[in-house]
């Protein structure tokens, strides 16, 4: 068994649960120990970056000698709930698959990451390599956030699963709540109740109505358009009784050039039109978190580089895409640092049943190992 498959199994079999997600789950503690632990028995640079109690974060550093380019190899360590799965963090190799809970999102990743970093020390870099094991992407990105803040580097690549393509742009985020108010009263006494999950509706067809506008607007070349939907709605307190609140909270899905002023002005141009149409609607809109979108240049030097070395492994010309979920490459980028992301095969992100192509594995970390040469040499 090659070290990045033992290394693997070893990080599935541990249970690092975002909490944010679970309330009570494990967190990233006992991973962020064993990659700091791991790295320091290679005689590598660590630290355990920890912005909130609990939540760390484990960086390990291969200096160079000087004088070169230096680069961050930046994977995430935690993972989301295991409901519906049987034995989650017991690394099960099927064939040419190795499952668990985190195999394909992002252990395999990091595995590679960590690879590719044991072996920097055997290649005599002039450039610094750094490893960011890190914290909460799947929540709030506590973690990225945190480094991007404390590290200045020339590129980074983000392992996250891509089937060996590589990734040069991806959609952002906002997210919105709107609180309409009503009155309370007794259910026979319509003259007295004011309804405030029926005051929502015209907001509910707000939204439907700039979703269409979106979808059919302009386009971004790799990540088309932006999008708007309705995620939660809660209201009301009994089946006899007017309701005197409703909430409702909004994903707003964006593309390069939309900002979250921008996108709150959309949603407040809603609840305008709906007070114009009603004077008794009242509203209040606020800002929840805003995760930008991202790209990089297909001509950056990281992503030349990467696509050299993947051309090499592959013996083909390798993809060069977008992805449309969220990834920490945005805080990286927003920090300076020109990001790529790419990283292993596989399935079931999320789902009841994930795993990885360990092939891939192998050649994500092949690749990375001659990237660092490359770039960093």
């Amino acid at each position: 068994m090659s070290e990045v498959v033992r290394l693997l199994e070893r990080l599935v079999a541990i249970d690092s649960v975002n909490p944010a997600l679970v309330p009570g789950a494990a967190g990233e503690t006992e991973i962020a120990r064993y990659v700091a632990d791991w790295a320091r028995n290679l005689g590598l640079e660590v630290d355990v970056v920890e912005p909130v109690a609990g939540r760390p974060s484990a960086v390990a550093i291969a200096r160079g000698s000087g004088g070169g380019r230096s680069l961050m190899l930046n994977a995430h360590t935690d993972t989301v709930g295991v409901a519906g799965m049987t034995a989650p963090f017991e690394p099960r190799i099927d064939g040419n698959r190795l499952y668990g809970r985190g195999s394909f999102d992002m252990k395999s990743g990091l595995a590679a990451a960590m690879v590719a970093l044991a072996k920097a020390r055997e290649l005599d870099l002039r450039g610094d390599v750094i490893l960011a094991a890190v914290s909460d992407e799947e929540h709030a990105s506590i973690g990225t956030a945190s480094i991007a803040e404390r590290y200045a580097v020339d590129a980074a690549i983000i392992t996250e699963p891509t089937g060996l393509e590589i990734t040069i742009a991806h959609k952002g985020f906002t997210w919105l709540a709107v609180e309409t108010t009503g009155v309370a009263a007794h259910g026979s006494l319509p003259e007295a109740g004011v309804d405030a999950i029926a005051k929502m509706g015209p907001v509910l067809t707000g939204l439907a109505n700039l979703d269409r506008a979106l979808r059919d607007g302009p386009r971004h070349d790799a990540l088309g358009t932006g999008s708007i939907h309705a995620s939660l709605i809660a209201g009301g307190q009994e089946l006899s009784s007017y309701p005197d609140h409703c909430r409702l909270d909004i994903e707003r899905r964006t593309v390069p050039g939309e900002t979250p002023e921008i996108v709150e002005q959309q949603v407040r141009d809603i609840l305008d039109r709906a007070a114009t149409d009603d004077p008794d609607f009242q509203a209040a809109l606020a800002l929840g978190l805003v995760r930008e979108p991202y790209e990089i240049p297909v001509d950056a030097p990281i992503v030349a580089c990467l696509q050299q070395h993947a051309r090499q492994a592959l013996g083909a010309e390798p993809l060069v895409t977008a992805g449309f979920g969220w990834m920490d490459s945005a805080l990286l980028g927003a920090a300076g640092i020109p990001t790529v992301i790419f990283g292993p095969d596989g399935d079931g992100a999320h789902a009841v049943e994930e795993w990885v192509d360990l092939d891939t594995v192998e050649t994500c970390a092949s690749v990375l190992v001659s990237v660092l040469g490359d770039f960093c040499g």
